[in-house]
């Protein structure tokens, strides 16, 4: 699912159109309320926002989505009529993924869509894992340990995805810094900060994770994939 804040009717219809067209599942939004409302009930996969917004500006919500636990790690596309480089370098620098400026072509956008989206989630399979209380069905992105469901943060699902895939195999964290965060990702104490959120969030599971010293991560155990 994409959600896209946009208050210009005309252009948040085409854009919804477009990304549909290209078997994406959209959702455009008038006014703000209306997006927060709606993320409190789903979260989606990437989000377009606009910059110049009624009720609250662009850069504001992407402010609030990098400080939550729970949507800081959402692909953010900022889209805005303003061609200033003061907003292109606060909007990424505030933690978006890609900028584009009004006016824009709907190919541009529908690659730039797919661009970050193959590179945000190009770890997810379709092999469901069972590993002692463990179930994570990648397609479904359903993620439970025995048998209650457990909510990751997109980073968090990532390194748990590719520590499953590897199956009990030893993932370095260079690997896993590469793979997660980017190829000239290089800040590690960030892996081990997310490493040990995810072990708490998976409970009983979460020593499932095993650390191998000066190495990096592994999931202890036998997979049985299905």
């Amino acid at each position: 699912m994409i959600y896209f804040v946009e208050d210009d009717d005309n252009i948040r219809k085409l854009v919804c159109y477009a990304l549909s067209k290209e078997g994406y599942d959209i959702k455009g939004f008038e006014q703000p309320h209306l997006f927060w409302s709606d993320m409190l009930l789903k979260l989606p996969q990437l989000i377009l926002l606009d910059i110049m917004l009624p009720e609250e500006d662009g850069l504001s919500i992407l402010k609030k989505l990098k400080e939550r636990e729970n949507t800081s790690d959402i692909p953010v596309i900022m889209i805005t009529a303003k061609g200033s480089e003061f907003d292109k370098v606060t909007g990424l620098d505030m933690g978006a993924d890609d900028y584009i400026a009004k006016p824009f072509g709907m190919t541009e956008l529908v690659s730039r869509v797919r661009a970050l989206l193959r590179r945000t989630y190009k770890n997810n399979d379709a092999t469901v894992y069972s590993w002692g209380p463990l179930y994570v069905d990648p397609q479904k992105h359903i993620i439970r340990v025995s048998d209650k469901d457990i909510n990751l943060s997109y980073k968090e699902y990532s390194l748990l995805i590719v520590l499953l895939s590897a199956k009990g195999n030893v993932v370095t964290r260079d690997e896993l810094l590469n793979r997660v965060w980017g190829k000239f990702y290089e800040e590690s104490r960030t892996l081990d900060v997310h490493i040990r959120k995810l072990r708490m969030k998976l409970g009983e599971a979460g020593n499932l994770i095993q650390t191998v010293k000066n190495i990096g991560y592994k999931i202890g155990g036998i997979v049985d994939d299905k």
